[in-house]
């Protein structure tokens, strides 16, 4: 019975527990198909609404989101095992590109002078068009909005496919957007499965398409926008080196590399999970990085001490134990953890890796969960030869106290964004995005507001 529920169904499980909280129905072709024109009307109408209201209905729903902060966090808690303080952090940061994006974004829209004589050519930013989103589970409600607030600012439409154990975030998401009283079908939520998306994809409603999640996922979507001939954007894994040379501040480092790796559990695309530690200071590094993971509170994700929640699912908690496994069994050190944890609920223990090499699964591969590899360098040459060794291209962390060495290495490090001294993170003020199989295109910034705009060129009385 439960396998016909899981086809037909989106199932939503509390990873804590293992308890069922919802099953939400796929839709069919025919309610896809309503959806589609309610949001393509939608479209039609707000493209013709000013900047400067699009704006102020971005501020009204980053009221909304203050307003309703609360049971937005407890949705995420409980659909995905975030940690309740760092859920409540995702939906002020959300409110905060809001607002960003508010009092930023028309000044990025308007019209742009060119060098042509006489100022008779000008570049104009028009709307595409509905955006198919096709968005995971790990930040439920930033990884929807960092993509739809730029999107709806620039005057396009939304139709979000989220990820099936986060509906219940998803349709609180679509409920916000009501409450700040955008228009009826603007935002529009699709329950679908695989069939579904692909027929979205092909339907001439559809203008473009943005992807986040696996490889495999943003491979699948990519082909399908390719073979429709749509622009898509694709934000895909990471497996971010986090450097660190001898002369590095090792407090401050040590504080970041916890920080950068343990984030939601370690579900995190541009976390940390690579640690690339120049032969100086590897051993002390390793010793206080271990002191500093064993003091971590792994937990009930409801209570404000804990710091580690459960991994959202429970094949997922496999994959990576089998990852660990095989590391191991190719020669890397167990350092700390290596254990699917005891009891109800999706815990895996803290785990550090040390003696990994580059042809270790734990250093090809994505961890998506609380596990660090250790990897010793020679020197900064060596460092960064490991750090580009990889598939994955998303952002690089670098602690060194000589800024013209990190400089000089940033412009070599093959990723979207290198951090300097601190570790990864996403803000609206600058782009963010991978290269190699860490995906194409950007978001954030006014790199990800132009994404999905027609870059219109406009000859005035060309003679």
């Amino acid at each position: 019975m439960h396998s016909v529920t899981a086809q037909t169904h989106a199932i939503s499980l509390n990873p804590a527990n293992g308890q069922r909280l919802a099953a939400y129905p796929y839709v069919s072709d025919a309610q896809l198909d309503a959806a589609l024109a309610k949001n393509h009307g939608a479209f039609v109408a707000w493209r013709q609404v000013s900047v400067m209201q699009r704006a102020q209905k971005l501020r009204d729903l980053a009221a909304a989101l203050r307003d309703n902060a609360e049971p937005m966090a407890q949705m995420i808690t409980a659909e995905m095992g975030k940690p309740i303080v760092q859920a409540r952090a995702e939906v002020i940061k959300s409110a905060s590109l809001c607002d960003w994006y508010a009092e930023h974004g028309p000044a990025m829209l308007s019209t742009e002078a060119t060098q042509v004589e006489d100022n008779k050519a000008v570049i104009e930013y028009r709307p595409l068009g509905p955006v198919l989103a096709v968005m995971p589970w790990n930040f439920p409600l930033w990884q929807v909005l960092r993509g739809a607030v730029p999107v709806l600012l620039a005057g396009n439409s939304y139709v979000l496919k989220h990820a099936p154990n986060v509906m219940g975030c998803a349709l609180l998401i679509e409920a916000l957007f009501s409450k700040a009283d955008f228009p009826a079908g603007l935002f529009e939520v699709i329950n679908v499965t695989p069939a579904g998306v692909s027929r979205a994809i092909k339907d001439p409603r559809i203008a473009a398409i943005t992807v986040t999640g696996s490889g495999r996922a943003g491979a699948a979507i990519g082909a399908q926008a390719g073979a429709a001939l749509k622009k898509c954007v694709l934000e895909l894994g990471g497996s971010d080196p986090f450097i660190v040379l001898n002369d590095a501040d090792l407090d401050e480092a040590v504080k970041a590399a916890v920080a950068g790796r343990f984030q939601n559990t370690g579900q995190v695309c541009a976390a940390a999970k690579r640690f690339i530690v120049e032969d100086g200071i590897a051993a002390a590094f390793t010793e206080r990085f271990l002191a500093a993971t064993q003091q971590m509170h792994t937990g009930d994700p409801t209570l404000e001490a804990t710091q580690l929640g459960p991994m959202a699912r429970y094949d997922l908690r496999d994959e990576l134990h089998e990852q660990v496994t095989a590391s191991l069994n190719a020669g890397a050190t167990l350092l700390l953890g290596g254990e699917k944890l005891a009891g109800e609920g999706n815990y895996y223990a803290p785990t550090v890796l040390g003696n990994v090499t580059p042809t270790m699964t734990a250093f090809r591969e994505e961890l998506f969960g609380p596990v660090a590899a250790i990897t010793v360098a020679r020197d900064a040459e060596h460092a960064l030869e490991l750090a580009n060794d990889s598939d994955f291209g998303l952002s690089a962390t670098l602690f060194t106290a000589d800024q013209t060495l990190a400089c000089e290495m940033a412009a070599r490090l093959e990723c979207g964004g290198v951090f300097i001294n601190g570790y990864s993170a996403s803000d609206p003020r600058v782009a963010f995005g991978g290269v190699k199989k860490s995906g194409f295109g950007r978001e954030l910034s006014h790199f990800g507001l132009h994404e999905f705009c027609n870059v219109q060129t406009l000859w005035k009385d060309r003679r």
